[in-house]
């Protein structure tokens, strides 16, 4: 069964202007199968972890372009960086020719890879100005639940007033947890496999082809062990020294794996919201898992009844909102970095999120249930950085909008991504 995707849309319109498209995100998150969705059998498709076409492009890239034609799209395109040289000459070639004879632009190659540093860094190289570029995640709530017109998460009240008087699906606290630890692997979610065996495959699958190549082999158990540590560290400060004695490796191993997990879109970093106003910031990122079904198996946590009442339910209920509103930004293809922070000063002054705009900054707090905060809750100590404050949000597990007070509203998780 094929769930819809919000990218769609943008990959669809990308298409018509670009000769190429390029789709970032990790290992089976959907990004070949819609492709396939998208263009059925239009465009002929071939995987780089084929070892023997992976050997054809390598020692003849020229001659493998010639051979498959175009449209062509090319999985995991970061194991032959050198054929990006090769594509640029082809789209060039065909640009001029279009343009000598006044026709439109075609699509030539929809370029797919799991790992964004290398392809990023390739294609700076090669194709900058010559590919449209998207991430792609593992699925939203929107999409599970089959949202339409899926948009970037606006913390303006109005906005959210009008979408709550859409369709948009109410899920109780219990059913919020369910949905944390089942995660949103398309393949998981759409064929309803036995969980232990998927993600025990997929981390598998992820260390041997991703992670092997940029580790030593004697360090595949102690980098599974780390995913496993962090994994218990979600929607939490990065403390590089704590994982360093945690696990027993190096502080600056820490900073690469890290690395490793982000380019692979396993993880995201949101980081603080900074102003020159005050040195009393701290200015350490936090960490995220992108898909928190993944997140619970590493953390080994066994069922969803077990997870809501855990210590660490928390941070995981933190980790789900922000994973879900960065999707939101990537369904648009909009780049959160630029806009989502969160806050923390030396005064235990603390902000879950900071949703940055032309007009201001929203401040966003979240809470894993239905919470009795204080009607004299506000954000004054904000003001120091000289920007309009506007009004805040409680995103919890609430049936509808409601004031807190005259600055604050409480905000379904449910509206995150309508």
């Amino acid at each position: 069964m094929y769930i819809n995707r919000a990218l769609e849309r943008e990959v669809i319109s990308a298409s018509k202007e670009f000769a190429c498209i390029t789709i970032y995100g990790a290992r089976q998150t959907g990004k070949s199968t819609m492709i396939r969705h998208i263009f059925n059998n239009d465009v002929k498709y071939i995987t780089l972890d084929d070892l023997s076409i992976r050997d054809y492009a390598i020692k003849d890239p020229k001659g493998f372009l010639k051979f498959y034609g175009y449209p062509l799209v090319i999985d995991e395109i970061q194991k032959v960086p050198s054929l990006l040289n090769y594509i640029k000459i082809v789209i060039d070639e065909k640009k001029n020719e279009w343009l000598e004879k006044n026709e439109p632009t075609n699509i030539l190659y929809i370029l797919t890879g799991s790992n964004q540093f290398e392809l990023q860094e390739a294609i700076s190289e090669s194709l900058a100005g010559r590919t449209a570029v998207f991430n792609m995640g593992s699925l939203s709530f929107a999409e599970i639940f089959e949202y339409e017109n899926i948009s970037v998460f606006n913390p303006d009240i109005e906005i959210l007033k009008e979408k709550e008087n859409k369709k948009h699906i109410y899920r109780s606290r219990k059913e919020i947890f369910e949905d944390i630890f089942k995660g949103g692997m398309p393949e998981y979610i759409a064929n309803n496999i036995n969980r232990d065996r998927f993600f025990n495959s997929y981390v598998t699958t992820y260390i041997e082809k991703d992670v092997k190549k940029v580790i030593s082999s004697t360090k595949e158990t102690t980098f599974l062990t780390f995913m496993e540590y962090i994994a218990l560290r979600t929607a939490n400060q990065i403390d590089y020294n704590e994982i360093s004695r945690s696990v027993g490796i190096d502080a600056r191993t820490v900073k690469e794996w890290l690395s490793i997990l982000e380019t692979s879109g396993i993880i995201k970093i949101l980081h603080p919201y900074l102003s020159n106003v005050s040195d009393r910031i701290i200015k350490t990122p936090k960490l995220y898992f992108l898909d928190t079904g993944l997140c619970s198996y590493l953390a080994h946590i066994p069922s969803a009844q077990i997870l809501e009442k855990s210590a660490f339910a928390g941070a995981f209920y933190e980790t789900y909102v922000v994973s879900e509103i960065i999707k939101s930004y990537y369904s648009c293809s909009k780049d959160y970095k630029k806009e989502v922070y969160y806050y923390r000063d030396r005064d235990q002054k603390e902000v879950d999120l900071i949703i940055e705009s032309f007009e201001g900054i929203y401040p966003i707090e979240i809470k894993k249930g239905i919470y009795n905060v204080s009607h004299k809750k506000d954000f004054d100590f904000l003001k120091k950085y000289k920007k309009n404050i506007l009004h805040g949000l409680i995103i919890d597990s609430c049936e509808e909008i409601r004031p807190l007070n005259d600055k604050i509203y409480y905000c379904p998780i449910s509206l995150i991504g309508l």
